[in-house]
């Protein structure tokens, strides 16, 4: 069975401040393995095939003042991925709170290939809901999405990042984004994990444009966090957020999740279906 990881952090460790870096490679045994891979797209592909994945998205986002990456982040995912868009999707970001513009940065983003935006509320420190108090730049990030069809993923639940503020994990104020742009596609990374799985699962139910991501949850507690996980068979996504501390590997990731009591048919839509639907299709109709 192939497989779509919507969450795999391929990014310039380079641009990490040091204390996120540390936190980040601290007790991993396969240091050169990631460093070979950053180096170089043919060393992922090789090491995407090991491990069974046929498509997968390289996260990156832009969080100068809390965890280091700044905006060079994004040309160098472009870069990364260029040739490779049937297997590598580019992810990238724009700060909604420190660009100067920016519903024009996310355009050229989208315009140069971009295929998802990623917002982290903890580490860029906004509600997702700001727009209505006054970032109008965060409503024109939307809004360039949502016009170029392109989906935003929201990082939501809590992080361990020392800088993170964990006021901002609660996804509750992606509602409004739902309702005010209901042509963007919303995917809620890590689905709340740990303290709003509940609220995920709602937001996902009540709009048809919000959809599940599970990365970052250890598959032997998948149904534990989200027990009524097969009512969204059609708007769950596959993601392992590897190579994040806690990820020994992808394939071990889908392994364990196939061991699940998940019916085939559902597991065949999360680990693949949805997310070709997203990204290749139309999935919100």
């Amino acid at each position: 069975m192939a497989v779509f990881d919507v969450h795999l952090h391929v990014q310039p460790h380079a641009e990490l401040d040091r204390v996120s870096r540390d936190f980040i490679e601290s007790g991993r045994t396969d240091r050169e393995l990631y460093a070979g891979i950053e180096r170089s797209p043919a060393a992922l592909l090789a090491f995407l095939d090991a491990q069974e994945i046929e498509r997968a998205c390289l996260i990156n986002y832009v969080a100068p003042d809390t965890v280091g990456p700044t905006d060079n982040v994004n040309d160098w995912v472009l870069r990364y991925c260029g040739g490779h868009e049937d297997r590598l999707l580019a992810v990238g970001s724009v700060h909604p709170r420190l660009a100067k513009d920016p519903g024009g940065q996310a355009r050229r983003l989208f315009d140069e290939g971009l295929r998802m935006l990623k917002l982290h509320p903890p580490h860029q420190l906004f509600s997702a809901d700001d727009y209505l108090r006054g970032n109008d730049g965060l409503a024109e990030i939307y809004a360039a999405a949502q016009a170029a069809a392109r989906p935003v993923m929201f990082h939501t639940g809590t992080s361990i990042f020392p800088s993170a503020r964990n006021r901002f994990a609660d996804p509750m104020p992606i509602d409004d984004v739902a309702v005010d742009f209901p042509g963007l596609p919303i995917v809620l990374a890590h689905s709340g994990r740990p303290l709003h799985c509940e609220t995920a699962f709602f937001l996902a139910r009540r709009h048809r444009n919000v959809f599940l991501e599970i990365s970052g949850i250890p598959p032997r507690r998948l149904l534990e966090y989200l027990p009524r996980l097969t009512e969204l068979a059609d708007k769950t996504l596959w993601g392992t957020d590897w190579p994040s501390p806690g990820i020994s590997s992808p394939s071990a990731n889908v392994s364990a999740f196939r061991g699940l009591p998940i019916p085939p048919e559902v597991q065949e839509k999360i680990l693949r279906a949805n997310a070709e639907r997203l990204f290749f299709g139309n999935i919100i109709g």
